[in-house]
């Protein structure tokens, strides 16, 4: 079975979404002020940027004719444990005492939480 060329033109739309999506994580990656944030853009963007991607791939195999379980796997997979990953390193970072970026950040656990210092 042949793709048609709106098939194609949809693949390449959802490629297109998704590299750009992966481009701003990686920007974020570099020009974000702190950990925080940092990890925020890789961990959406680059989420996102990854899934339309594979969503993109899913539909090309699919129209060719191909039934492809494995994309499925790999977008359930990245759309359950990339953004819990992130939290949880972010969470890690609060505790152990990162500190903020220190312009207009409201820190809602501030006194709340124990924070360990680990530096000596």
């Amino acid at each position: 079975m042949t793709v048609t060329e709106t098939v194609k033109i949809i693949v390449v739309v959802f490629l297109l979404i998704g590299a750009f999506f992966s481009l701003v994580a990686a920007l974020g990656v570099v020009r974000l002020p702190d950990v925080y944030t940092r990890n925020h853009a890789a961990s959406k963007s680059a989420t996102l940027g990854v899934m339309v991607i594979l969503i993109g791939t899913f539909i090309y195999f699919y129209a060719a004719g191909h039934s492809n379980t494995r994309l499925l796997l790999a977008l359930v997979f990245i759309f359950l444990t990339s953004p819990v990953g992130g939290h949880l390193i972010n969470r890690a970072a609060y505790y152990s005492g990162v500190k903020l970026w220190d312009k207009s950040i409201r820190d809602d656990l501030k006194g709340k939480v124990k924070i360990r210092n680990f530096e000596k």
